[in-house]
């Protein structure tokens, strides 16, 4: 049967089931515009739907003592990229001795009209708990009236038919604007971004004992230091944490009454947790981006005062790899008053070409309320061989770096001559008692307040000193270390590395240049061991007649690197020799910029000369390197800016390596977020 012809009316057809073009008008007319479903009739012409809402979010937030920190935490809550009317507030202060309701009040007063929904409950009497010892005393009354309020604020979310309910704490500094979208898409009933700190501590728990509190596991701290990425299962997430209640399951979550059966104490995270076990929910804790910072938790005896000392730790610390967290536009801060601490002069050394780092330090000096003096550092690889010595600089007969056999690179020169111009204008003014600081350093937490403390106990003590380490490197921890009476705060340090931060008096400054250190120049900071006689090299000592330097050490350390060698973002001024030809491009450690830090090994150095340089990690691969034979023994084989966590060197707890042994000593009304056992940090 032959093929029937196609009807006449289908080639008309064709383009109008293709559609119009792009950038075309519909070809059905008017009223159809583009991307309209096409129809026969005119009656049937409808255009696409418009896209879906954003899901409507209650925020709460719950502020006691907290005018420090709210700037902040307001700040970020503004820049959160969700529709502000399509969030609702829900505010609560009381019980507080600071002005936490009027910054809270100026803010809603401000932005209130932005959201699509405030509640703001304050109460200004009384200002403490009956049964309270202190304003960071976690006590029965105080729970059960934060138990309360949660259930209060999780209620008014459910009465708006809200979709999702985001907790937020008033010292929790949310610096991811997409933190909403990104926890939206992990699709869980309760789930919290990871939140950093300057210690292993966060609000996620890997593990809970039979009672409901913290128990350590092996989980906790690959995910805490982001060796996992992902979303996991946790027995707990606090203070920062997103509800989805369109989830059937959230009606049944609680935070007061705690749910049938439960026999532990009142403690708010405890009972939600609890209540999330009974009601057939999982918590998760999703690390998959940088989401923001909380503060590590202070003993309950612990101040006001202590508690914004340790927020603005949070602040410097942010600053270390990330911009630095810039409260709400809204809110007045009162401004920085700025002095030296006390010294005559403070000096900040700092690259002319490094001026992230100097933006950094010196935003976190005015944050301290420091005024610096900013010194321009001497740039060792713009030093050409004729300028190197119309200085006078020589290098101290027989010197090779003890990790790869080379003799000074130009940026060990640039470095010492940075510090030796500072040592010449403390001379020259005549200041007492100055501060160096070098451009790479990150403060403990209450540098201020210790630094302070240490100082007026030497002029109780009336103790003779010409420099004090703030921060340095023990390399031989197994010698111990006396201490100085009168001054508990102080040590006489052995051989050490780093040249980070001191203190130093003018006897000091001038016992340095004395020595004429210019003519036989080692790294300065193996010229400081020399000055006070603790260096292990009778080589090297014997080019230095008097060694008479009145050192000590601040115990525990006020300061430490800001990074370490093979951490994201390290690059060194002094380690990387500037590239003679004969190099090649790239070498084992060679840095993204071109700066390699391990040059060709000189001849007299065996063929397995380690390739890490004096700030390598301790955990790499690369072997100990060969003694020079002018060094004895006892000259240390790690890396000069290893990490501290090196079996070699035991400082004060660094931030990476807390393991959160401050819950050992929990008490059953502990509340581990709030009252950790944060001795060693005070």
């Amino acid at each position: 049967m032959a093929a029937r012809p196609w009807p006449p009316l289908l080639p008309l057809l064709l383009p109008l089931l293709a559609g119009p073009e792009r950038g075309s008008r519909s070809a059905l007319g008017p009223g159809l515009g583009p991307g309209g479903a096409a129809a026969y009739f005119p009656e049937e012409r409808w255009n696409p739907e418009s896209p879906l809402r954003p899901p409507s979010v209650a925020v709460a937030l719950l502020a006691r003592n907290a005018a420090h920190a709210l700037p902040l935490v307001l700040g970020g809550l503004e820049r959160l990229r969700h529709p502000p009317d399509r969030m609702a507030l829900w505010l609560a202060a009381d019980h507080s001795v600071d002005n936490t309701s009027a910054v809270l009040s100026e803010w809603l007063s401000r932005v209130r009209s932005r959201y699509h929904r405030v509640s703001w409950r304050h109460q200004e009497l009384p200002r403490s708990f009956p049964d309270e010892e202190g304003p960071k005393h976690w006590s029965p009354s105080r729970y059960e009236h934060l138990m309360r309020l949660r259930q209060e604020a999780l209620e008014a979310a459910r009465a708006m038919w809200a979709d999702y309910l985001l907790f937020l704490d008033a010292d929790n500094v949310l610096l991811n604007p997409d933190t909403l979208a990104l926890l939206m898409a992990e699709n869980r009933t309760v789930v919290a971004p990871m939140l950093d700190s300057r210690a292993a501590y966060s609000n996620f728990w890997c593990g809970v004992t039979a009672q409901g509190y913290y128990r350590r596991t092996a989980a906790y701290l690959p995910i805490r230091r982001r060796e996992r990425r992902g979303c996991f299962a946790v027995p707990m997430v606090h203070s920062t944490f997103l509800l989805d209640l369109r989830r059937e399951r959230s009606r049944r979550l609680a935070f007061h009454p705690p749910p049938p059966g439960y026999g532990g104490p009142f403690d708010d995270i405890l009972v939600f947790a609890a209540a999330c076990r009974h009601a057939g929910v999982q918590m998760f804790v999703s690390n998959r981006e940088q989401f923001g910072f909380l503060p590590v938790p202070l003993r309950s005896r612990s101040s006001v005062r202590d508690e914004a000392e340790n927020f603005l730790h949070v602040q410097l610390e942010i600053m270390v790899k990330l911009p630095p967290a810039e409260p709400s536009p809204h809110v007045w801060v009162p401004p920085k008053v700025l002095d030296k601490l006390g010294f005559d002069e403070v000096f900040l050394i700092n690259l002319r070409r490094r001026p992230s780092r100097r933006a950094r330090m010196l935003r976190s000096l005015r944050e301290l309320g420091v005024a610096p003096k900013l010194v321009e550092a001497v740039d060792g690889r713009a030093l050409n061989r004729s300028q190197v010595e119309a200085l006078g600089v020589r290098m101290l007969p027989g010197y090779r770096d003890p990790f790869h056999g080379r003799p000074l690179t130009h940026g060990e020169v640039g470095c010492f001559l940075s510090h030796f111009r500072v040592w010449q204008e403390i001379s020259a003014r005549g200041l007492q008692r100055s501060l160096v600081l070098e451009d790479d350093l990150r403060f403990e937490v209450f540098f201020r307040s210790r630094l302070e403390e240490l100082m007026e106990r030497l002029e109780e003590a009336a103790l003779d000193w010409d420099l004090i380490y703030l921060g340095r490197k023990r390399l031989e921890p197994e010698r111990s270390e006396r201490g100085v009476p009168g001054v508990p705060q102080l040590l006489r340090p052995g051989y050490s590395y780093w040249s980070l931060g001191y203190a130093l008096s003018l006897r000091g400054a001038r016992k340095l240049l004395a020595a004429e250190p210019l003519g036989k120049m080692i790294p300065v900071d193996e010229f400081l061991p020399l000055m006070f006689d603790r260096h292990p090299s009778p080589e090297y000592s014997r080019h230095f007649s008097r060694r008479d330097l009145r050192a000590f050490s601040a115990e525990p350390l006020l300061l430490f690197p800001t990074h370490y060698t093979g951490d994201p973002g390290y690059v060194s001024d002094t380690e990387t020799p500037p590239q003679p030809p004969e190099i090649p491009e790239k070498s084992r450690n060679s840095h993204p910029d071109g700066d390699t830090e391990s040059p060709p090994q000189p001849p007299e150095i065996p063929e397995k000369s380690p390739t890490e340089s004096r700030n390598s990690h301790p955990d790499g691969d690369t072997e100990s390197p060969p003694q020079p034979p002018e060094i004895p023994e006892k000259f240390p084989t790690e890396s000069r800016n290893s990490h501290p966590d090196s079996d070699t060197d035991t400082p004060p707890q660094p931030p990476e390596i807390w393991d959160g042994e401050e819950f050992l000593w929990e008490s059953q009304n502990s509340q581990p977020r709030r009252d950790g056992d944060a001795h060693e940090e005070l």
